[in-house]
Protein backbone atom coordinates (compact mmCIF):
# COMPACT_ATOMS: atom_id res chain seq x y z
CA UNK A 1 0.00 0.00 0.00
CA UNK A 2 0.91 3.51 -0.68
CA UNK A 3 0.53 6.66 1.12
CA UNK A 4 0.45 10.83 -0.32
CA UNK A 5 2.75 12.86 1.69
CA UNK A 6 0.66 15.71 3.41
CA UNK A 7 -0.56 18.26 1.31
CA UNK A 8 0.88 21.67 2.50
CA UNK A 9 4.16 22.33 1.30
CA UNK A 10 3.21 23.86 -1.33
CA UNK A 11 4.97 26.63 -3.40
CA UNK A 12 3.79 29.00 -5.94
CA UNK A 13 4.98 27.95 -9.86
CA UNK A 14 4.45 28.41 -13.68
CA UNK A 15 1.37 27.19 -15.18
CA UNK A 16 1.68 24.11 -17.22
CA UNK A 17 1.95 24.58 -21.20
CA UNK A 18 -0.11 21.17 -22.32
CA UNK A 19 -0.50 22.06 -25.71
CA UNK A 20 2.06 20.46 -28.24
CA UNK A 21 2.30 20.35 -32.34
CA UNK A 22 0.71 17.56 -34.12
CA UNK A 23 4.31 16.39 -35.72
CA UNK A 24 5.06 13.77 -32.86
CA UNK A 25 4.62 10.85 -35.82
CA UNK A 26 0.52 11.34 -35.95
CA UNK A 27 -0.91 11.30 -39.62
CA UNK A 28 -2.91 13.99 -39.88
CA UNK A 29 -4.81 12.13 -43.07
CA UNK A 30 -5.61 9.29 -40.64
CA UNK A 31 -8.95 9.21 -38.55
CA UNK A 32 -8.50 8.47 -35.06
CA UNK A 33 -11.15 7.26 -32.89
CA UNK A 34 -10.85 7.68 -28.91
CA UNK A 35 -13.52 6.33 -26.91
CA UNK A 36 -13.61 8.27 -23.48
CA UNK A 37 -15.12 6.40 -20.42
CA UNK A 38 -16.20 8.90 -16.65
CA UNK A 39 -18.80 8.74 -14.25
CA UNK A 40 -21.82 11.23 -14.42
CA UNK A 41 -21.31 14.81 -13.66
CA UNK A 42 -23.57 16.99 -15.64
CA UNK A 43 -21.08 19.99 -14.69
CA UNK A 44 -18.56 18.49 -16.01
CA UNK A 45 -19.72 17.10 -18.91
CA UNK A 46 -20.87 21.06 -20.20
CA UNK A 47 -17.38 21.85 -20.43
CA UNK A 48 -15.33 18.70 -21.39
CA UNK A 49 -17.95 18.36 -24.41
CA UNK A 50 -16.68 21.70 -25.53
CA UNK A 51 -13.14 20.88 -24.89
CA UNK A 52 -13.74 18.01 -27.06
CA UNK A 53 -15.03 20.01 -29.83
CA UNK A 54 -11.98 22.45 -29.17
CA UNK A 55 -9.85 19.53 -29.68
CA UNK A 56 -11.22 18.23 -32.53
CA UNK A 57 -11.37 21.55 -34.47
CA UNK A 58 -7.46 21.51 -33.84
CA UNK A 59 -7.00 17.96 -34.75
CA UNK A 60 -9.76 17.59 -37.33
CA UNK A 61 -8.47 14.10 -37.86
CA UNK A 62 -9.41 12.99 -34.34
CA UNK A 63 -12.74 12.02 -33.18
CA UNK A 64 -13.62 11.47 -29.86
CA UNK A 65 -16.61 9.49 -27.99
CA UNK A 66 -17.16 10.77 -24.51
CA UNK A 67 -19.62 7.75 -22.70
CA UNK A 68 -21.13 8.70 -19.19
CA UNK A 69 -22.02 5.49 -16.78
CA UNK A 70 -23.54 5.82 -12.97
CA UNK A 71 -20.89 6.15 -10.78
CA UNK A 72 -21.52 3.44 -9.06
CA UNK A 73 -21.31 0.71 -11.40
CA UNK A 74 -18.44 2.02 -13.54
CA UNK A 75 -16.19 -0.21 -11.69
CA UNK A 76 -18.00 -3.13 -12.70
CA UNK A 77 -18.47 -1.80 -16.43
CA UNK A 78 -14.72 -1.19 -16.79
CA UNK A 79 -13.47 -4.52 -15.57
CA UNK A 80 -16.27 -6.48 -18.02
CA UNK A 81 -14.76 -4.27 -20.76
CA UNK A 82 -11.27 -4.90 -19.80
CA UNK A 83 -12.01 -9.12 -19.75
CA UNK A 84 -13.77 -8.46 -22.90
CA UNK A 85 -10.69 -7.00 -24.70
CA UNK A 86 -13.45 -3.72 -25.48
CA UNK A 87 -12.14 -1.23 -22.85
CA UNK A 88 -12.29 2.69 -23.34
CA UNK A 89 -9.03 3.70 -24.77
CA UNK A 90 -9.60 6.31 -21.90
CA UNK A 91 -11.46 6.02 -18.53
CA UNK A 92 -11.03 7.50 -15.03
CA UNK A 93 -12.46 5.53 -11.76
CA UNK A 94 -11.38 6.04 -7.77
CA UNK A 95 -8.24 5.25 -7.24
CA UNK A 96 -9.06 2.26 -5.12
CA UNK A 97 -10.37 0.72 -8.06
CA UNK A 98 -7.66 2.01 -10.90
CA UNK A 99 -4.89 0.48 -8.75
CA UNK A 100 -5.11 -3.34 -10.29
CA UNK A 101 -4.84 -1.72 -13.55
CA UNK A 102 -1.42 -0.27 -12.84
CA UNK A 103 -0.20 -3.62 -10.88
CA UNK A 104 -1.20 -5.88 -13.89
CA UNK A 105 0.23 -3.31 -16.50
CA UNK A 106 -3.32 -2.86 -18.03
CA UNK A 107 -3.00 0.63 -19.12
CA UNK A 108 -0.02 2.61 -20.61
CA UNK A 109 2.46 4.77 -18.83
CA UNK A 110 1.88 8.33 -19.20
CA UNK A 111 3.46 9.68 -22.64
CA UNK A 112 4.99 12.28 -21.06
CA UNK A 113 6.42 14.38 -24.42
CA UNK A 114 2.54 14.19 -25.58
CA UNK A 115 1.34 15.74 -22.83
CA UNK A 116 3.86 18.46 -22.48
CA UNK A 117 5.91 17.38 -20.22
CA UNK A 118 10.28 16.63 -20.45
CA UNK A 119 10.02 13.48 -17.99
CA UNK A 120 8.44 12.44 -15.20
CA UNK A 121 10.15 14.73 -13.06
CA UNK A 122 8.64 17.48 -14.84
CA UNK A 123 5.56 16.22 -14.41
CA UNK A 124 6.06 15.76 -10.53
CA UNK A 125 7.68 19.36 -10.41
CA UNK A 126 3.63 20.72 -11.41
CA UNK A 127 1.92 18.82 -8.89
CA UNK A 128 1.55 18.83 -5.30
CA UNK A 129 4.44 15.94 -3.61
CA UNK A 130 3.02 12.88 -3.54
CA UNK A 131 0.39 13.21 -6.30
CA UNK A 132 1.58 10.28 -8.31
CA UNK A 133 2.83 8.10 -5.72
CA UNK A 134 -0.20 5.90 -5.92
CA UNK A 135 0.12 6.07 -9.92
CA UNK A 136 4.16 5.51 -9.70
CA UNK A 137 5.47 1.95 -10.50
CA UNK A 138 8.58 0.97 -12.48
CA UNK A 139 9.73 4.38 -12.43
CA UNK A 140 6.83 5.47 -14.38
CA UNK A 141 3.46 7.42 -13.55
CA UNK A 142 0.36 5.88 -15.32
CA UNK A 143 -2.02 8.16 -14.64
CA UNK A 144 -2.77 12.24 -14.47
CA UNK A 145 -5.14 13.11 -11.92
CA UNK A 146 -8.34 14.75 -12.98
CA UNK A 147 -8.70 15.22 -8.89
CA UNK A 148 -7.76 15.03 -5.73
CA UNK A 149 -10.90 15.02 -2.94
CA UNK A 150 -12.07 13.80 0.71
CA UNK A 151 -14.94 13.96 2.13
CA UNK A 152 -16.77 16.25 5.21
CA UNK A 153 -20.45 16.30 6.19
CA UNK A 154 -23.25 19.01 4.80
CA UNK A 155 -25.78 19.75 6.80
CA UNK A 156 -29.06 21.47 6.10
CA UNK A 157 -29.80 24.54 8.66
CA UNK A 158 -33.04 24.45 8.00
CA UNK A 159 -33.76 20.94 9.12
CA UNK A 160 -31.97 20.98 12.66
CA UNK A 161 -33.77 24.22 13.70
CA UNK A 162 -36.88 22.23 12.65
CA UNK A 163 -36.00 19.34 15.01
CA UNK A 164 -35.28 21.84 17.53
CA UNK A 165 -31.41 21.94 17.20
CA UNK A 166 -28.93 24.58 16.57
CA UNK A 167 -27.23 23.62 13.95
CA UNK A 168 -24.13 25.75 15.16
CA UNK A 169 -23.73 24.44 18.94
CA UNK A 170 -25.75 20.61 18.13
CA UNK A 171 -23.78 19.77 15.02
CA UNK A 172 -22.48 15.99 15.57
CA UNK A 173 -18.83 15.71 16.18
CA UNK A 174 -18.24 12.21 17.32
CA UNK A 175 -20.15 8.86 15.54
CA UNK A 176 -22.53 8.59 19.16
CA UNK A 177 -23.40 12.33 18.35
CA UNK A 178 -24.22 11.71 14.76
CA UNK A 179 -26.50 8.46 15.56
CA UNK A 180 -28.56 10.76 18.57
CA UNK A 181 -29.11 13.73 16.38
CA UNK A 182 -30.34 11.45 13.53
CA UNK A 183 -32.43 9.95 16.00
CA UNK A 184 -34.20 13.89 16.60
CA UNK A 185 -34.15 14.33 13.44
CA UNK A 186 -35.62 11.37 11.52
CA UNK A 187 -39.55 11.47 10.84
CA UNK A 188 -40.86 7.90 10.25
CA UNK A 189 -44.30 6.60 8.96
CA UNK A 190 -44.55 3.45 10.24
CA UNK A 191 -40.60 1.51 9.70
CA UNK A 192 -40.71 3.96 6.29
CA UNK A 193 -37.69 6.81 7.23
CA UNK A 194 -39.59 9.51 5.54
CA UNK A 195 -36.70 12.38 7.09
CA UNK A 196 -32.99 11.21 7.96
CA UNK A 197 -30.77 12.57 10.12
CA UNK A 198 -27.87 11.29 8.57
CA UNK A 199 -27.06 8.36 6.44
CA UNK A 200 -23.77 6.55 4.75
CA UNK A 201 -22.40 6.15 1.43
CA UNK A 202 -22.86 2.33 1.61
CA UNK A 203 -20.61 1.60 -1.77
CA UNK A 204 -17.45 3.25 -0.36
CA UNK A 205 -16.51 1.06 2.74
CA UNK A 206 -13.03 2.06 2.27
CA UNK A 207 -13.16 5.70 1.97
CA UNK A 208 -15.44 6.34 4.67
CA UNK A 209 -16.14 3.36 7.16
CA UNK A 210 -12.19 1.70 7.21
CA UNK A 211 -11.84 5.21 8.45
CA UNK A 212 -13.94 4.56 11.46
CA UNK A 213 -12.39 1.69 12.07
CA UNK A 214 -8.73 2.88 12.16
CA UNK A 215 -10.04 5.42 14.63
CA UNK A 216 -10.89 2.48 16.89
CA UNK A 217 -7.33 1.07 16.24
CA UNK A 218 -8.53 -1.41 14.00
CA UNK A 219 -6.74 -2.29 10.23
CA UNK A 220 -8.20 -4.18 7.25
CA UNK A 221 -4.44 -5.99 7.09
CA UNK A 222 -1.39 -6.59 9.00
CA UNK A 223 1.81 -4.32 8.08
CA UNK A 224 2.94 -7.31 6.46
CA UNK A 225 0.04 -7.35 4.50
CA UNK A 226 -0.05 -11.33 5.29
CA UNK A 227 -2.83 -11.05 7.73
CA UNK A 228 -6.72 -10.41 7.31
CA UNK A 229 -8.31 -8.16 10.41
CA UNK A 230 -6.40 -6.71 13.01
CA UNK A 231 -8.09 -6.09 15.96
CA UNK A 232 -11.45 -7.48 16.25
CA UNK A 233 -12.60 -5.54 18.75
CA UNK A 234 -12.61 -2.33 16.75
CA UNK A 235 -14.38 -3.97 13.79
CA UNK A 236 -17.08 -6.06 16.23
CA UNK A 237 -17.76 -2.15 17.15
CA UNK A 238 -18.22 -0.63 14.31
CA UNK A 239 -20.23 -3.77 12.88
CA UNK A 240 -22.21 -3.34 15.83
CA UNK A 241 -22.85 0.40 15.14
CA UNK A 242 -23.84 -0.34 12.02
CA UNK A 243 -26.54 -3.00 13.24
CA UNK A 244 -28.01 -0.61 15.36
CA UNK A 245 -27.86 2.17 12.50
CA UNK A 246 -30.35 0.18 10.75
CA UNK A 247 -33.94 -1.24 10.25
CA UNK A 248 -33.51 -3.77 12.93
CA UNK A 249 -31.85 -1.04 15.33
CA UNK A 250 -32.65 2.27 15.63
CA UNK A 251 -33.92 2.54 12.45
CA UNK A 252 -31.80 5.67 10.94
CA UNK A 253 -31.05 4.50 7.67
CA UNK A 254 -30.66 1.84 5.10
CA UNK A 255 -28.13 0.93 2.06
CA UNK A 256 -32.24 0.79 0.32
CA UNK A 257 -32.65 4.13 0.66
CA UNK A 258 -31.58 6.91 -2.18
CA UNK A 259 -28.11 7.76 -1.39
CA UNK A 260 -28.10 10.72 0.53
CA UNK A 261 -26.44 13.39 -1.29
CA UNK A 262 -28.30 12.84 -4.65
CA UNK A 263 -31.26 14.04 -2.50
CA UNK A 264 -29.95 16.26 0.03
CA UNK A 265 -29.47 19.44 -2.62
CA UNK A 266 -33.12 19.21 -3.67
CA UNK A 267 -34.20 20.87 0.33
CA UNK A 268 -37.29 18.58 0.83
CA UNK A 269 -37.11 18.02 4.17
CA UNK A 270 -36.26 14.44 3.93
CA UNK A 271 -32.22 14.84 4.41
CA UNK A 272 -30.57 16.86 6.62
CA UNK A 273 -26.83 15.49 6.43
CA UNK A 274 -24.83 13.73 4.10
CA UNK A 275 -21.13 12.67 3.19
CA UNK A 276 -19.68 14.37 0.73
CA UNK A 277 -16.97 15.93 -1.67
CA UNK A 278 -15.99 19.65 -2.27
CA UNK A 279 -17.02 19.17 -5.64
CA UNK A 280 -21.30 18.60 -3.64
CA UNK A 281 -20.95 22.62 -3.75
CA UNK A 282 -21.05 22.91 -7.48
CA UNK A 283 -23.90 19.98 -7.86
CA UNK A 284 -25.92 22.28 -5.33
CA UNK A 285 -25.00 25.77 -7.20
CA UNK A 286 -26.86 23.73 -10.29
CA UNK A 287 -29.23 22.13 -8.59
CA UNK A 288 -30.79 24.08 -6.18
CA UNK A 289 -29.21 28.20 -6.59
CA UNK A 290 -31.68 29.25 -3.97
CA UNK A 291 -30.58 26.64 -1.46
CA UNK A 292 -27.25 27.40 -2.56
CA UNK A 293 -27.41 30.88 -2.03
CA UNK A 294 -29.58 30.71 1.39
CA UNK A 295 -26.92 30.34 3.25
CA UNK A 296 -28.92 27.83 5.29
CA UNK A 297 -26.19 24.86 5.08
CA UNK A 298 -22.43 24.13 6.25
CA UNK A 299 -19.90 21.79 6.38
CA UNK A 300 -18.53 20.14 8.88
CA UNK A 301 -15.70 17.56 9.87
CA UNK A 302 -15.62 14.10 9.41
CA UNK A 303 -16.50 12.83 12.79
CA UNK A 304 -14.87 10.54 15.21
CA UNK A 305 -15.70 7.63 17.86
CA UNK A 306 -15.93 9.46 21.62
CA UNK A 307 -13.34 6.94 22.23
CA UNK A 308 -11.05 6.69 19.49
CA UNK A 309 -7.74 5.98 19.92
CA UNK A 310 -6.40 7.56 16.23
CA UNK A 311 -7.68 11.38 15.01
CA UNK A 312 -8.57 9.57 11.62
CA UNK A 313 -10.85 11.80 8.99
CA UNK A 314 -12.41 10.30 6.25
CA UNK A 315 -9.96 9.05 3.21
CA UNK A 316 -9.08 10.77 0.42
CA UNK A 317 -8.98 9.50 -3.00
CA UNK A 318 -8.21 10.51 -6.93
CA UNK A 319 -9.70 9.90 -9.79
CA UNK A 320 -6.95 9.60 -12.33
CA UNK A 321 -7.31 10.26 -16.64
CA UNK A 322 -5.79 6.76 -17.42
CA UNK A 323 -5.03 4.97 -21.09
CA UNK A 324 -5.62 1.33 -22.31
CA UNK A 325 -2.44 -0.04 -23.06
CA UNK A 326 -4.32 -2.73 -25.47
CA UNK A 327 -4.66 0.39 -27.71
CA UNK A 328 -2.59 1.37 -30.36
CA UNK A 329 0.39 3.14 -30.20
CA UNK A 330 -1.03 5.86 -31.87
CA UNK A 331 -4.09 6.30 -30.03
CA UNK A 332 -2.27 6.35 -27.11
CA UNK A 333 -0.12 9.15 -27.76
CA UNK A 334 -3.14 11.03 -29.37
CA UNK A 335 -5.36 10.22 -25.87
CA UNK A 336 -2.80 11.64 -23.89
CA UNK A 337 -2.81 15.03 -25.79
CA UNK A 338 -6.12 15.14 -25.10
CA UNK A 339 -6.02 14.37 -22.04
CA UNK A 340 -3.59 16.78 -20.97
CA UNK A 341 -5.52 19.49 -22.66
CA UNK A 342 -8.66 18.74 -20.67
CA UNK A 343 -6.87 18.96 -17.30
CA UNK A 344 -5.13 22.15 -18.24
CA UNK A 345 -8.34 24.03 -17.24
CA UNK A 346 -7.88 23.66 -13.39
CA UNK A 347 -9.69 26.86 -12.88
CA UNK A 348 -12.64 26.02 -15.23
CA UNK A 349 -12.97 22.46 -13.13
CA UNK A 350 -12.77 24.42 -9.66
CA UNK A 351 -15.08 27.02 -10.84
CA UNK A 352 -17.48 25.02 -12.32
CA UNK A 353 -17.40 21.98 -10.90
CA UNK A 354 -15.75 22.15 -7.87
CA UNK A 355 -13.27 19.45 -8.28
CA UNK A 356 -9.30 20.10 -7.26
CA UNK A 357 -7.07 19.52 -9.48
CA UNK A 358 -3.56 19.13 -7.14
CA UNK A 359 -1.38 21.65 -9.27
CA UNK A 360 0.90 24.07 -7.66
CA UNK A 361 -0.51 26.84 -9.46
CA UNK A 362 -4.13 25.97 -8.50
CA UNK A 363 -3.78 25.53 -4.84
CA UNK A 364 -1.93 28.76 -4.42
CA UNK A 365 -4.40 30.71 -6.06
CA UNK A 366 -6.13 33.39 -3.76
CA UNK A 367 -9.54 31.89 -5.34
CA UNK A 368 -8.92 28.28 -4.09
CA UNK A 369 -8.37 29.73 -0.59
CA UNK A 370 -11.89 31.52 -0.50
CA UNK A 371 -13.61 28.99 -1.64
CA UNK A 372 -16.60 28.15 0.84
CA UNK A 373 -15.69 26.03 3.68
CA UNK A 374 -12.23 24.92 2.16
CA UNK A 375 -11.11 25.34 5.11
CA UNK A 376 -13.28 22.73 6.39
CA UNK A 377 -11.45 20.03 3.81
CA UNK A 378 -8.08 21.09 3.78
CA UNK A 379 -8.64 20.26 7.61
CA UNK A 380 -9.54 16.96 7.04
CA UNK A 381 -6.81 16.26 4.29
CA UNK A 382 -4.58 17.16 7.23
CA UNK A 383 -6.28 14.18 9.43
CA UNK A 384 -6.42 11.87 6.49
CA UNK A 385 -4.84 9.40 4.69
CA UNK A 386 -5.10 7.80 1.06
CA UNK A 387 -7.45 5.64 0.71
CA UNK A 388 -6.40 2.15 0.82
CA UNK A 389 -4.63 0.97 -2.20
CA UNK A 390 -4.46 -2.83 -2.63
CA UNK A 391 -4.50 -5.05 -5.80
CA UNK A 392 -7.22 -6.60 -4.61
CA UNK A 393 -8.85 -3.75 -2.56
CA UNK A 394 -11.73 -3.55 -4.85
CA UNK A 395 -12.93 -7.24 -4.03
CA UNK A 396 -12.12 -6.57 -0.24
CA UNK A 397 -14.42 -3.25 -0.52
CA UNK A 398 -17.43 -6.18 -2.06
CA UNK A 399 -16.52 -8.25 1.14
CA UNK A 400 -16.69 -5.52 3.25
CA UNK A 401 -20.26 -4.26 2.20
CA UNK A 402 -21.58 -7.49 2.18
CA UNK A 403 -20.62 -7.96 6.10
CA UNK A 404 -21.90 -4.59 6.88
CA UNK A 405 -25.28 -5.36 4.96
CA UNK A 406 -25.52 -8.65 6.41
CA UNK A 407 -25.66 -7.26 10.39
CA UNK A 408 -27.70 -4.27 9.30
CA UNK A 409 -30.27 -6.18 6.58
CA UNK A 410 -30.09 -9.86 7.38
CA UNK A 411 -29.86 -10.22 10.83
CA UNK A 412 -26.75 -11.88 10.68
CA UNK A 413 -24.48 -11.30 14.26
CA UNK A 414 -21.78 -9.19 14.08
CA UNK A 415 -18.87 -12.08 14.95
CA UNK A 416 -20.52 -14.36 12.44
CA UNK A 417 -20.19 -11.33 9.66
CA UNK A 418 -16.66 -10.76 10.89
CA UNK A 419 -15.40 -14.24 10.82
CA UNK A 420 -17.14 -14.45 7.15
CA UNK A 421 -15.19 -11.30 5.97
CA UNK A 422 -11.99 -12.50 7.47
CA UNK A 423 -12.27 -15.78 6.03
CA UNK A 424 -12.58 -14.47 2.40
CA UNK A 425 -10.27 -11.54 2.68
CA UNK A 426 -7.37 -14.03 4.57
CA UNK A 427 -8.14 -16.38 1.34
CA UNK A 428 -7.57 -14.58 -1.37
CA UNK A 429 -4.38 -12.82 0.55
CA UNK A 430 -2.90 -16.81 0.87
CA UNK A 431 -3.51 -17.10 -2.87
CA UNK A 432 -0.30 -14.39 -3.52
CA UNK A 433 1.56 -15.78 -1.18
Amino acid sequence: MRRFSRWFTIGLVMSLCLIVPLSLGVSAAKTIELTYWTHTDDNRTEIEDRYIAEFTKMYPNVKIKRVVNEGSKMGDLVLTAFSAQNAPDIFNLPIEQQYAYVQHYRVAPVDYKAAGYKDANDLRAQYLDGTFDAVTMDGEIWGLPLELTNWCIYVNKKIFRDAGLDPLKDYPKTWEEIANVSDKIAIREGDIIVRRGFDFRYPYYLVSVLPMIEQLGGKLLSDDGKKAIVNDEAWLKILEYMRDWGPHGRNLGSPTYTAPRKIWNKDNNDMAMCVSGFYQQGRLRIDNPEFYDSKEWMVIPFPVFKDAVNDVACSYYGHYMMVNAQTSKEKQEMAWKFIAYMLDHPMEYLEKVNIIQPRKDLLESKAFKELPYMDVFMGDMERAHIVFLHENGYQFERFIKEAVESVMLSGVQPKEALDTLRERIQEVIDSEL
